[in-house]
Parts: C-alpha cells; structure tokens; sequence
C-alpha cells in the first residue's frame, strides 16, 4: 500500500493532520473515513492496521486526528463531540474535493458514536460500521467520575486517560449529554455493521446490542472475540478489516467487468519492502499478499518467504498443467497434490565446490494424484508435469533488466 500524508481545514480554521492509505497501483473501488477512538490518534495500532488492511483490499482509507490531537491544531480542551462530528464531515468533504466522497464510515469506540452522527448529513454514504463504540456519547462520562465534581464546579479539569492528562472542560459534559443517537440510527440511510467484543471492558456489548436494536435492515452483528477495546493484537484488527471489507464491497459502485478483471496500472506485479523490516507487501493482478523471512534469518515469519513463493508457483503451474491435460484427454482425474522441496547443492563434477557460487538450486517435486487411472496415465501425467510453463522457465535462460524509476 502506499501511506500519503495530506491536510484540510475544519469548519474553525485548525488544520487536521491525515493519512490515506491507498491500494498499490490500482484504481481503488471507493474511498473510507475513519474516526479513531476518544484521546487517541489516527496512529493507533488499529486504525492503522484496518486502514492499510483495507487498501490491500481496494479501498482507499483517509485516517485523520480529531481536533487538538495528535499532529492536528487546535486545541483539544476546546472541543466537544459535537466538534468531532464536524471533523469527519470536513474530512469528507475534503475526500469529496480532492478525490471522491466515502461510501463507507468506520468508527472505533466514541469515534463509531460520530460516524452514526455523520452519516445521517453525508448522503454518499452507503455503509457505516461500528468497533466497541457506545450507544450514547455520555457513556465517555464513567471515564471523567474522579474529577466529575471539580469539572462541573470550576468548569474544567486535568484527567488522566490511558497514563496521559487530558483537561476535560464542562461544555464537552454538557454537549456528550445533550445527544440523543436514537433518531441518528434509526434513520441511517445506510447498511450498519455492529463490531464489538464480549470481552470489552470499557465500552460493555450491551451498547451493541442497542444500536443494533435500534437500527432498521439492512444491518449486521460480527462479534470480535476474544478482542479487547483498542483491538490491541495486531490478528484482531486485521480480522475487523477482512470482515469489513468484504462486507462492505457489497455496497460499493463495482462494474461486473472490474470485479472480474481488477485493473492493475501498466499490468504489473508490486512489491513494497518498507525500511527496517523484511516484510514485504505485494500486490499480484488485485491481490494482496505478504513476504517475510523466517524469524532465524531476522525476519517476522508473517508471510512465506520468497524461495516459498518461487517452489509454489511451480507447484501450482504442475497441478493446472496436469489437470489440464487430463481434462483434455478425459481422463478421471479427481485431484493432484503437489509437495515441493528446494536446496542448493554442490555440482556433482565441480571443482571448487567450497565456492558458493559453484552450488546449483535442486527443486525435489512429488506428485501425489487422485483418481482411478490406469498405470500408463499415471506415468503420462508424471511425464506432462516436466512440462509446466514455469518449470521451462527455470531451466531456461533468464534475462532481467533493472533500471530507477523517478
């Protein structure tokens, strides 16, 4: 995926810091806004994680800080909800200028509170989704109960949220208690999709179980088990965003021809190796996948590395090229499972055998095939495999070129 940074102005003046995250050289299916948690940042390990996953899917993510946070202007002490919810508006008409409106809304904690509110005066959007958010706004109150009596008595107060302090102003209680989300949700003009945990211990899955009471068809409930609030394991944010995703696209503007034929700029396979890492994103005719190497080699083992790739392409040519050709001959060939090995081993006649460059890559193939077929077809699909198009490439000469693109 590829991270932009970019800046727009609220309805105050402040610039707001954001980030969009945008598919690999690809036309995205439709833009998302998402709405971060209460005192947290468009950095936080989920908001980041769903976005970027969600790009790898073909939609475009613009995450933004709230006013006062982050690396936003403003000051944060000065807002209230209702402040929030004109920030995701600006955000989308900043997408609506720049780019093209969000068909989707994602919210997490307070942040889906705002997006419930928002959605209702961005008529664009056409799918919203919600992660441990509250039913009510004023649910954020149990967070401020220690210093509740000197906000209301001296109109503001220094908390400490999440080990930071935050001053937290009277008009920001006044306002989280003067919404009332029932006419919001109820009148979403849009699909609502209900993401929360049982195991949530600030935000209880009782508020879930209200919106989506609430909520008219067509609307969704996923449980994210065993999550906690801030989706702070990196599988379960990434099993959000897959579960958004695909859900969402049902309500994206996608022609029959896109969705089987992704486009894909100048046709080509990408690949992104950000610094300090061997993980590698890469994106192959639509599809998004992971390189990595194994932890020994100082990797993180979240992909297969690429020698991995390289014996699976080969793997899979073998199967289609067998498959095929038993197709082709009517054959009653059920299935073919292929198991691969790779190594490098020494030249059998070489002379300096201690040089490395004197070793050569051995690839050991075992065929395992299903079906009742007779001895001599058997022996014919064995011989067939050795005709693989990507088993002619490997023992072809190969000629790269390599040259930087500005």
């Amino acid at each position: 995926m590829k991270s932009e940074k970019v800046r727009f102005t609220n309805d105050a003046g402040a610039e707001l810091a954001a980030v969009v995250e945008w598919p690999e050289d690809e036309k995205p299916h439709g833009f998302a806004l998402f709405a971060h948690c209460f005192t947290c940042t468009k950095n936080i390990a989920a908001a980041v994680n769903i976005s970027r996953a969600l790009s790898r899917k073909k939609i475009a993510v613009l995450r933004f800080d709230f006013t006062g946070l982050g690396e936003s202007d403003g000051e944060f002490a000065a807002t209230t909800f209702s402040d929030n919810v004109a920030d995701l508006l600006a955000a989308s008409r900043f997408l609506e200028k720049q780019y093209k409106s969000p068909a989707i809304l994602i919210g997490h904690s307070l942040g889906g509170a705002a997006v419930l509110q928002a959605a209702a005066r961005l008529p664009a959007v056409r799918a919203v989704t919600t992660i441990g958010a509250p039913f009510r706004p004023d649910h954020a109150l149990h967070l401020f109960e220690p210093a509740r009596q000197e906000i209301e008595t001296h109109g503001e107060a220094e908390v400490s949220l999440a080990g930071r302090r935050f001053t937290i102003r009277k008009t920001f209680l006044d306002d989280i208690q003067a919404q009332d989300p029932t006419g919001s949700i109820r009148n979403l003009d849009a699909a609502l999709m209900v993401m929360h945990s049982p195991r949530d211990e600030v935000v209880g899955i009782d508020n879930a179980a209200e919106i989506y009471k609430v909520a008219k068809h067509p609307k969704n409930f996923i449980s994210l088990e065993p999550a906690d609030h801030l989706l702070s394991s990196k599988e379960d944010s990434l099993y959000a965003a897959e579960m958004i995703a695909t859900w969402a696209k049902r309500y994206l503007d996608i022609s029959a021809e896109e969705k089987s034929f992704p486009e894909v700029i100048d046709n080509r396979v990408t690949v992104r190796t950000p610094a300090g890492a061997f993980r590698t994103d890469m994106f192959v005719n639509g599809h998004a996948l992971v390189a990595d190497e194994p932890i020994s080699y100082g990797g993180s083992n979240r992909g297969p590395s690429p020698y991995d790739y390289l014996q699976a392409a080969l793997g899979a040519c073998t199967g289609m090229t067998v498959q095929m050709y038993a197709a082709r001959k009517q054959w009653p060939l059920e299935s073919v499972v292929v198991r691969l090995h790779h190594e490098k081993i020494h030249a059998q006649d070489c002379a300096d055998c201690d040089d490395p460059s004197h070793r050569i890559d051995h690839f050991e193939r075992e065929l395992e095939i299903h079906g009742e077929l007779s001895e001599g077809q058997r022996k014919r699909l064995l011989d067939i495999s050795e005709k693989c198009p990507v088993h002619r490439t490997l023992h072809q000469k190969v000629k790269i070129t390599t040259r930087f693109r500005e």
